[in-house]
């Protein structure tokens, strides 16, 4: 089985600690699994942080568990430093720096609910799958 590189939208994030039920969910609760690598970055760990301490009442954890998930993806991904600034490259900026931690990470996806803010993405080998969509692939190789 193929181990691939992945990245996950803060939107996945979100939705996964919003319920036990769905793709989202079982994405993040398979983070420990030798299936997929995730990368992460600096900048990417402050936007899970800042917008889940947004949403803290709709989420089915604390802050003080949102910080225990946070410190345990902080030790299980794979830490990148982003050197390709190409922004703007993407239709909202504020999404660039997630295709950049792909690039420079070699990921094989970006992981989200917002593919179509992603197009483009292709043109530097990075495929744009919603959970659902990974989780399928990892079944199939199974």
């Amino acid at each position: 089985m193929r181990e691939y590189k992945i990245v996950i939208d803060t939107n996945v994030i979100i939705a996964g600690l919003r319920s036990k039920r769905g793709a989202s969910y079982k994405l993040i609760s398979s983070l420990a699994s030798k299936q997929f690598d995730l990368n992460i970055s600096v900048p990417l760990i402050l936007e899970y942080e800042s917008i889940a301490i947004r949403h803290l009442d709709n989420l089915l954890i604390d802050k003080n568990d949102l910080e225990n998930f946070l410190n345990y993806i902080c030790t299980i991904g794979n830490k990148c430093k982003i050197f390709f600034l190409w922004r703007p490259f993407l239709k909202d900026p504020k999404d660039d720096f997630v295709l950049e931690l792909a690039a420079n990470s070699g990921s094989d996806f970006i992981i989200t609910y917002n593919q179509k803010d992603f197009k483009g993405s292709n043109k530097l080998g990075i495929a744009v799958l919603t959970p659902k969509e990974l989780l399928n692939i990892l079944e199939e190789e199974k």
